[in-house]
């Protein structure tokens, strides 16, 4: 158990993860960095425990995070996180899954090491599967609090994983989700609602923001005209993310407004399927696979909308709240978003943007018009999501939200 500690004094917080940012560039889970970044702004100690894969250090530390990686097999076979663990978001992937009993026992590994060369108050397992069935044996010893992200969740209530699962939140004093719906789906399995709460996620705003002088740096390398009204989706090229839908809608689009272009930056499973897709007229939609992420704040410049029409795939995979929604808001862009998860937190109709149904390409396709129909009225919500993202998402005042949780999860244990 954490030693006795005076209320309000700096926390010592251990994460465990699948994904970290392994560069400054690397879009691999940076809100887990971002995070760990507000909580040692706030004054408490953070060491994030993430699995080691080809070229990672051993440790490092950077913005006074301390990083600590673990080995669970040898190089060649170190495939679970940093976004291998399913294909196209949809299916297990079979050597993951097959190495994952070697993820298990060195997360334990890692932690038991974490334990013995120092106190820690509360752990944080950040996605339900794997994670929660790593950090379950140490709940005696200090609080967990369990992160869920989005197809964690969808892991966990596969048939094989649902009684284990329910068993291993018995130890769990709280969970943390960015969207309500996740948090329903695990209170389903077996978790009181009492202890959940929902913490949309932050975004640097500093990083992410408008920035006329360079607009046209995307433009150019994507042979866009200066001018032409673009329409811009980030994200893995997986179902969940619902690009297809918007191909299909750009497509009338396209014939409305003759000039307008679509980009949909990511990479992923589908995205030679997303280059064959029939457009028409073609050469309006552009692909350029994944962006680093610190080329990322360029790309939204050039961008007039941002659009992101997610969908619970056919398994029931979904999105939690996507860190792309809250760039685009802090890059000062109005956001065409679906009524899904956690994205009407941060997307008010009216306000910063549109909300349609899922799947609904029509209603789609009417929002994306009523944005390029009246520009003016569209660079207001963009301006509006902005302020929004300033006073409502900053990463201190998520930090401070997660805060609360592990001190209430402290005093509860």
């Amino acid at each position: 158990m954490p030693d006795s500690r005076d209320e309000g004094a700096p926390l010592r917080v251990l994460f465990l993860t699948q994904t970290f940012p392994r560069r400054a560039d690397d879009g691999a889970g940076p809100f887990i960095r971002d995070l760990a970044r507000g909580l040692v702004r706030g004054g408490d100690r953070v060491r994030v425990l993430a699995p080691h894969t080809a070229g990672l250090a051993g440790s490092w530390s950077a913005d006074g995070v301390e990083v600590v990686t673990f080995r669970y097999a040898p190089e060649r076979l170190e495939l679970l996180g940093y976004g291998r663990s399913l294909r196209a978001d949809e299916r297990s992937s079979a050597a993951a899954m097959a190495v994952a009993p070697l993820y298990l026992l060195g997360a334990r590994r890692a932690i038991r090491r974490a334990l013995r060369a120092g106190s820690w108050d509360v752990l944080q397992a950040h996605w339900l599967v794997p994670n929660l069935l790593a950090a379950t044996p140490f709940a005696t010893r200090l609080p967990l609090v369990v992160g869920l992200h989005g197809s964690d969740v969808f892991m966990a209530e596969k048939r094989a994983l649902r009684a284990l699962v329910r068993r291993s939140l018995a130890g769990t004093r709280a969970l943390t989700s960015c969207s309500p719906e996740l948090a329903r789906r695990v209170e389903a399995i077996g978790f009181p609602p009492e202890r959940s709460t929902v913490i949309p996620y932050g975004v640097d705003a500093e990083l992410f923001r408008p920035d006329a002088t360079r607009r046209l740096i995307w433009r150019q390398r994507l042979g866009i005209p200066e001018h032409a009204p673009l329409l811009l989706g980030v994200g893995r090229m997986a179902t969940k993310k619902g690009f297809h839908d918007l191909l299909e809608a750009f497509s009338a689009i396209a014939m409305r407004f003759p000039e307008s272009h679509l980009v949909l930056a990511g990479g992923g499973d589908r995205l030679e399927e997303y280059r064959a897709w029939p457009t028409s007229p073609p050469g309006r939609v552009h692909f350029p696979g994944a962006v680093l992420h610190d080329a990322l704040p360029d790309l939204y410049r050039a961008a007039e909308l941002f659009v992101l029409p997610a969908v619970h795939d056919a398994r029931g995979n979904v999105d939690g709240l996507p860190n792309v929604i809250l760039e685009a808001m802090a890059s000062a862009l109005p956001v065409v978003a679906t009524r899904v998860s956690g994205l009407p937190l941060a997307v008010e109709p009216g306000t910063n943007g549109w909300l349609v149904e899922e799947g609904d390409r029509q209603g789609l396709a009417r929002a994306l018009t009523a944005a390029l129909e009246n520009p003016i009225h569209a660079r207001d919500l963009g301006g509006r999501g902005r302020a929004r993202a300033l006073a409502e998402f900053d990463w201190d005042s998520v930090a401070a939200r997660y805060r609360e949780v592990y001190c209430e999860a402290i005093r509860a244990s």
